[in-house]
């Protein structure tokens, strides 16, 4: 196969979420038969709600910047399916890529054939096998993995990370991981497991605090938390005068300063648990030179952000508090099983009018749907509706003055269409 053919193969497996097939059992029969990959390499699991896509961004960057060759596998992508899986910072090739991706499906594919596997495995299985045959090849020296959905029986977790991180959990996915936070929290919660070595926790809401606690006690491991004294003392020691602020990284949000002490805190453990020699400038400088991709990211007057939760319109609407005094336009389009009206809620207050779009994308919510649901909470504000990003950002750009900030969120796979075409058309 080439690129294309391994893309449209990839793809003929169905949405990854909506294919979804929670379990181990796939992926350890598909890294057995591929001569077990990930053992070939150290490897840290980042699970959680918000926040994940960050750490690892900031993590790999740190590492980099020791002399490090990480591998790092992410999800989704913005335009292009190798973005997901980065060798020492470079997507992997296209060439690559293909080949790899055949010989997954052939593998698979044998599985069946000879009843070693009751169900063929799903896009996001190929992808997560894929990540670690190509990590294997590259020699990398270590491997950042980003839970896809859950943790207890997401494809990422077959590998056995021996360092675990979960960032804040709230509500997302709950047909697939309950109904609570406590009952969530105890899905990522799993990653932590009797072969992890270390445990790094960002700020939790209670239920899910007490969750993750109760999980590393019963695993018998002390967890490294961002928020308490301890790790505050430490980070005091690499920025001594005021400790790890805002002016001290690059991703633009005061919720990524929580993202970089997580990413800093992991450092530090991998350092201990695998002698790796990561200094104190490294991670100064991995922080400062982190790039993200569709998180608050600036394309003149247009902003980009991949909020796609409450939490994480939350964290958009506190940037756009502080950065802006004038009601901005908000092109906005949803999963139809996320809450949008508590995203829109969030973010209505800074709006001067609201573009409706459907996505790209399966399960993406009909944009005439979207906008008259908005219309019912929008009061004043004039809502369009467009059938394309496309016609989402001319509609936009129509309505908004030129000192004006256009805002397009509600979902990453909306950012990744409109990045590409300010790519292609600035």
């Amino acid at each position: 196969m080439n690129f294309q053919e391994s893309s449209n193969y990839l793809f003929s497996l169905g949405n990854e979420v909506e294919t979804i097939k929670l379990g181990l059992r796939n992926m350890e029969l598909l890294l057995h038969e591929l001569g077990q990959p990930q053992l070939a390499f150290p490897k840290i699991q980042i699970a959680g709600t918000n926040g994940k896509g960050s750490v690892c961004t900031f993590l790999e960057s740190i590492l980099r910047s020791s002399g490090l060759r990480p591998g790092l596998y992410t999800s989704p992508h913005l335009t292009s399916v190798t973005e997901r899986i980065q060798i020492n910072g470079e997507q992997i090739s296209d060439e690559d890529f293909a080949r790899f991706t055949s010989r997954v499906r052939s593998t698979a594919e044998r599985l069946l054939e000879t009843g070693r596997l009751e169900k063929f495995p799903t896009f996001f299985e190929h992808l997560t096998a894929i990540a670690l045959a190509a990590f294997r090849e590259a020699e990398i020296d270590i491997a950042i993995l980003e839970t896809g959905l859950g943790g207890r029986l997401d494809a990422t977790t077959a590998a056995e990370a021996e360092i675990s991180v979960i960032t804040a959990i709230g509500l997302d996915h709950q047909e697939y991981l309950g109904e609570t936070i406590a009952e969530i929290a105890s899905e990522k919660a799993a990653i932590i497991k009797d072969h992890t070595r270390a445990v790094i926790i960002g700020k939790q809401l209670p239920d899910a605090e007490m969750v993750v606690r109760r999980r590393c006690e019963q695993i018998g491991l002390k967890p490294i938390f961002s928020f308490d004294t301890q790790s505050d003392r430490y980070l005091k020691t690499i920025f001594p005068t005021s400790g790890l602020l805002a002016e001290h990284i690059s991703l633009n949000g005061v919720h990524q300063i929580e993202n970089a002490r997580i990413a800093t805190l992991t450092a530090r453990s991998t350092s201990r648990c695998f002698g790796f020699k990561i200094e104190q400038r490294d991670i100064r400088k991995g922080l400062l030179s982190a790039r993200h991709p569709g998180r608050l990211e600036y394309f003149g007057n247009v902003l980009l952000d991949g909020a796609h939760n409450t939490a994480g319109a939350e964290a958009l609407a506190a940037f756009l508090s502080q950065s802006t005094e004038q009601p901005v336009t908000i092109v906005f389009g949803v999963m139809r099983d996320k809450d949008f009206r508590g995203m829109l809620e969030r973010l209505l207050p800074f709006a001067a009018s609201i573009v409706a779009v459907s996505p790209n994308n399966s399960r993406a919510m009909d944009a005439s749907a979207l906008a008259e649901f908005v219309r019912e909470i929008a009061g004043k504000r004039p809502v369009f509706e467009a059938r394309t990003a496309t016609e989402a950002l001319a509609a936009a750009r129509k309505v908004t003055p030129a000192s004006q900030l256009i805002v397009v969120t509600g979902s990453l796979y909306l950012v990744g269409e409109v990045r590409e075409l300010m790519n292609n058309n600035p």
